[in-house]
C-alpha cells in the first residue's frame, strides 16, 4: 500500500490549485486546519474507519461539525475525500498543503526548541538572524525543552541548528573520547 504522504499529494495540490486560483490561500488553510482538526478527533475517526456508514452521511458528519465555517468548494472537497474514503488524511493532506502555501510566499517554518522561556526582544533577534540567514520569512513555533539545559535549537526543514549546551556538552565529550 502506498505512503499516506503519496497518497494526499494529488488532494493537497488539487485544493492549492483552487485557492491559488481564487486568491484564497489563507482561507484554504483555515479550512483545512479546522477539518484536520475534525479528522483528528475519536469520534470522527472511528466513523470515518466505519464501512457501515456511507460516503455522503460521514461527509455530512464532517461538514456538519463545523456547520457555517466552510466554503461550498471546501464541503465538495470533503464530499470528494469521503467517496474516495480518504478523510482520515485531512492531518497529511493540510500539512502538505501549508507546505505548497508556505513555498508560494516565501516563508520557511521554524521549530525552535530552548531551555528556558525567550522573550519578545530574544525571539525577534533569532527571527531576523534566522530571515537573513535564509532569505525567507520565518514563521517560528518556540517549544520549552528542560533536556537542553541551555541555549537553543532550531529544526528549519531538514536542516538542525543546535546551540544548546547540551550538544556543546556532547561534542566536548566526543572530543575527550578520541
Amino acid at each position: 500500500m502506498a505512503e499516506p504522504s503519496t497518497i494526499a499529494r494529488p488532494y493537497a495540490e488539487a485544493a492549492f490549485r483552487l485557492a491559488d486560483a481564487q486568491g484564497k490561500l489563507a482561507e484554504w488553510s483555515a479550512a483545512l486546519a479546522n477539518l484536520a482538526a475534525v479528522a483528528a478527533d475519536a469520534r470522527v475517526r472511528s466513523a470515518i474507519g466505519d464501512p457501515t456508514l456511507s460516503a455522503p452521511r460521514i461527509a455530512g458528519l464532517v461538514i456538519s461539525v463545523l456547520d457555517g465555517k466552510l466554503s461550498a468548494e471546501a464541503e465538495n472537497f470533503v464530499r470528494v475525500l469521503a467517496d474516495n474514503r480518504r478523510l482520515e488524511l485531512l492531518p497529511e493532506i493540510r500539512a502538505q498543503y501549508d507546505a505548497l502555501r508556505n513555498e508560494r510566499e516565501g516563508v520557511i517554518e521554524a521549530e525552535v526548541f530552548s531551555a528556558f522561556e525567550l522573550d519578545e526582544a530574544q525571539l525577534a533577534g533569532l527571527i531576523a538572524r534566522l530571515e537573513s540567514t535564509t532569505g525567507r520569512q520565518v514563521k517560528a513555533q518556540v517549544r520549552l525543552d528542560k533536556e537542553l539545559i541551555g541555549g537553543i535549537k532550531v529544526v528549519l526543514g531538514d536542516k538542525v541548528i543546535d546551540g544548546s549546551v547540551r550538544a556543546q556538552l556532547g561534542a566536548l565529550e566526543n572530543a575527550l573520547k578520541a
